[in-house]
């Protein structure tokens, strides 16, 4: 078992991208055209919502500005967004989608788009698979002449949809279809299952009648083959109401041709193939980039991995191999985040960033210009910032935020965007409030801050000191640009980004944020002491509102949090561990203890979890019914879907009975384990063993034992021991970079001979242009790291190709799509 865990390959797919707008959205005539529509989006995978945006009150048009990022835990074979109207005293009625299958994702990577809106057809709602069998058999009746038979065999069905929340009754129907027949037959129904096993066979005559004595050999005649096909309809049983179409597919019988037996998965297709009357529904803009990453086993990752970890110790820093990627990925934002994980990780981060920002500062010439760009160095102290200071914006500016986006007070301050009725001494006095409570939140909160943020403000503050030694204010500005430019006063105007608020906020408080967040901006510039600060604002309005405030004691306080969380003078602690919210929301869970299934078992429930405790709610905001210590939890595992016919759930076990929660979908199931997980992964009283599904009735459904108290029947999963708020999957970022440096190949070809081209002729000649695009100190230093990630990067695509085999068409892997002849 262990030699197959370090061999194989894992697949790990996320989705990150944005809801950016709606135009003209619903039917553009008739009577079903509304002026004020309520709207919102989903995304499904599949059948399956796994986010959705807050409502957009009555606009045709509405800006939703929503982003959203998460792994995907299953296999799917299309993503699809969706747009609602939200009904008042009746269900949101579907206004329209955008279907993209897996396989042409890649097509919008990155990118904004335009989509039109498709109608919801439900007949066009599939997903999951369907395995058959078809075999064709020769039948002697009983005058003795031969006809043949077409054999069906029914196997089995994965990832049919929940049906209003629950697993389905599914049923198949099996048709051979032809010009002039269509029979047709049915199996069983499955009861409460998304994965059917039907395991039924069925008959179909496919020629006529023949004399056997003129037939010397099996043969199926051509004509007959060319228009017949097998049909399969997948239904769910509604019982008293109407059974729900859950896809079909097609098969031609021409396909025994050449092999009387045909096995294969198939996809299952929506009704007619998809095809309906379109109307123009109106269009989304969308911004969609789908991961793939194929991770191999550690082992392969080591040269790479070890190359990259030298970096900070390599001498130019700029002949380094991580600081080659930022090189030749300049313009790919993304390239940097997983060097920065990974240095983090490894407790290398901190050396490497002195190092690329004391060469920085080597071309920077007025202390005034400091950190302006976007450069490699503060690329990589961004990505840190966000990183590891998750949990300091929580605590420090969630509560403000929460107030500011929940209590509506108007801010705006500015004339010319006043309404009918503002006060605009109201709105300033409004305003300079909820500046005060940010700033106090912000320059009180240095005993929360990070010590590897800490670590870094203290090397930029002490390098900007020996670089520019005759500007005393310089100290300060080195550490402000990146604390409260980059950090705080980004939070403050997209607090939605940070996960500090769900959704994005409304126009009005995304206004008053907008002028929360440019005072923060320059209120935190001031612990540079320049003298003209005022000057800044281009708006008169915003010149005379920062008047306001006292200038002096303003800079006192930022001076103060600047020295605090920049000096080598050691950071007052309670010496307790703030509690801060890892995840949140509403879940279903079993009541506990329960011996029997029924349906009242289960209850809504509002579920909390923290660094130091899980607690349930039975709503948000109420006080908690129960309270389960982290240090108490011994294994958090998902539970398999027989145990209670309920899919995306897991259980949580501890000091006394399991507790069993059904998560809204798998992406929410996913995320609860790997937190809980996380959270409790050091504790001593962790289980070796689980049982993956439930005790009912005095037996655990799995094994069968009958003592409650047996030991798990499956061990464990492991769980990586990693910091909780970082949660690096080193393997997973080193294959990164290598599809970062393998997309980059040709730069990092250029590199190679723009070091060659410097060690012969002493400098670039005929290529000025090409080559000025690298920092290259050393040429020989960088032309030997240039080489070995070459001779990595070769390796490494060799493991792929040796490793990464398609599986076969037609297997559970990799499913047939469509009508096959």
């Amino acid at each position: 078992m262990a030699e197959e865990e370090d061999t194989r390959i894992r697949i790990l797919q996320s989705l990150r991208g944005k809801i950016c707008e709606g135009k003209n959205l619903g039917p553009c005539s008739g009577p079903n055209r509304q002026r004020d529509l309520c709207t919102f989006c989903t995304i499904s995978l599949d059948q399956e919502e796994v986010f959705r945006t807050k409502v957009f009150d009555k606009s045709l048009s509405p800006f939703y500005s929503e982003d959203f990022y998460f792994e995907i835990p299953r296999p799917f074979q299309c993503l699809s967004f969706y747009v609602f109207a939200k009904g008042v005293f009746q269900r949101d009625l579907p206004v329209g989608k955008v279907s993209i299958r897996k396989e042409e994702l890649c097509k919008f990577s990155g990118k904004e788009h335009w989509f039109g809106l498709q109608p919801v057809d439900p007949n066009s709602e599939v997903q999951g698979k369907v395995h058959l069998e078809m075999r064709l058999n020769e039948l002697i009746i009983e005058n003795g002449s031969m006809c043949q038979q077409l054999l069906v065999r029914i196997i089995e069905c994965q990832g049919l949809p929940l049906i209003s929340g629950q697993n389905c009754d599914p049923y198949a129907t099996v048709s051979l279809v032809g010009p002039a027949r269509s029979d047709q037959k049915k199996t069983k129904v499955k009861k409460k299952t998304s994965d059917p096993q039907f395991e039924e066979t069925f008959n179909f005559e496919v020629t006529r009648p023949n004399s056997y004595t003129k037939k010397s050999h099996f043969q199926v005649e051509e004509e007959d083959i060319e228009k017949l096909e097998i049909k399969v309809d997948l239904w769910n049983n509604g019982n008293l109401a109407q059974d729900v179409f859950l896809g079909e597919t097609r098969v031609s019988v021409k396909i025994l041709r050449n092999d009387h037996i045909h096995r294969a998965w198939y996809l299952l297709q929506p009704k007619g193939n998809g095809k309906s009357k379109t109307d123009d529904l109106g269009s989304l803009r969308l911004n969609v980039t789908y991961t793939e990453d194929n991770v191999l086993p550690s082992a392969c990752y080591t040269p790479l991995r070890t190359l990259l970890l030298k970096s900070p110790d390599i001498k130019p820093i700029s002949a380094s191999a991580a600081h080659i990627l930022g090189d030749i990925c300049r313009e790919r934002y993304e390239a940097v985040l997983p060097v920065v994980r990974l240095l983090l990780h490894h407790n290398r981060l901190v050396p490497f960033v002195s190092a690329i920002v004391a060469l920085e500062l080597e071309n920077t010439q007025e202390a005034n210009t400091i950190f302006r760009g976007n450069s490699l160095a503060t690329r990589c102290i961004d990505d840190m910032m966000k990183i590891v200071g998750r949990s300091y914006l929580t605590v420090t500016l969630k509560p403000v935020l929460d107030e500011i986006c929940e209590s509506n007070k108007t801010c705006e301050i500015d004339p010319i965007k006043l309404k009918e009725g503002d006060n605009v001494e109201v709105n300033k006095e409004n305003l300079q409030g909820y500046v005060q409570k940010v700033f106090s939140s912000i320059t009180q909160s240095s005993s929360s801050c990070p010590p590897l943020m800490c670590d870094v403000f203290r090397s930029l503050r002490h390098m900007a000191s020996k670089r520019f030694p005759d500007d005393p204010h310089v100290q300060y500005s080195a550490v402000s640009s990146f604390v409260f430019l980059r950090f705080f006063a980004v939070a403050v105007l997209s607090p939605h980004t940070f996960q500090l608020r769900p959704h994005h906020p409304d126009l009005e408080v995304s206004r008053t944020l907008t002028l929360i967040s440019k005072t923060i901006q320059t209120l935190g510039s001031w612990g540079s002491l320049s003298k003209n600060k005022l000057s800044s604002f281009k708006e008169s309005y915003m010149y005379d509102f920062f008047k306001s405030f006292q200038e002096d004691k303003c800079i006192e306080k930022v001076k103060k949090f600047l020295d605090e969380i920049s000096s080598n003078v050691s950071k007052e602690s309670s010496g307790v561990e703030d509690s801060v919210v890892l995840k949140e929301g509403e879940v279903q869970k079993r009541a506990q203890g329960r011996k029997r299934i029924g349906k009242r078992t289960f209850k809504k429930r509002w579920l909390r979890v923290t660094n130091r405790e899980l607690s349930y709610h039975k709503h948000r905001g109420k006080e908690a019914l129960c309270i389960i210590p982290v240090k108490n939890i011994r294994a958090v595992e998902k539970l398999a879907e027989s145990a209670f016919n309920r899919k995306n759930m897991f259980q949580v076990l501890h000091s006394e009975k399991p507790l069993y929660v059904q998560a809204g979908n798998c992406v929410e199931a996913s995320e609860w384990v790997e937190v809980l997980s996380q959270v409790s992964r050091c504790n001593p009283d962790r289980l070796g063993t689980f049982h993956p599904s439930a005790y009912v009735s005095r037996a655990w459904l799995c094994c069968r034992s009958l003592s409650d108290s047996q030991p798990g029947c499956k061990p464990c999963t492991p769980t990586l021991l990693a910091n909780l708020q970082l949660d690096i999957d080193c393997d997973r970022e080193t294959e990164r970079i290598f599809s970062l440096l393998t997309s980059s190949y040709s730069k990092l070809q250029k590199m190679e001979d723009a070091c060659a081209s410097i060690a012969v002729y002493q400098g670039p000649v005929r290529e000025q242009d090409d080559y000025s695009l690298f920092t290259i100190q050393d040429s020989k230093e960088t032309f030997h790291t240039v080489r070995q990630i070459t001779h990595i990067l070769e390796e490494l695509q060799r493991e792929h190709d040796t490793r990464s085999g398609t599986a076969q068409y037609g297997s559970q892997e990799n499913p047939i799509v469509g009508k096959t002849s």
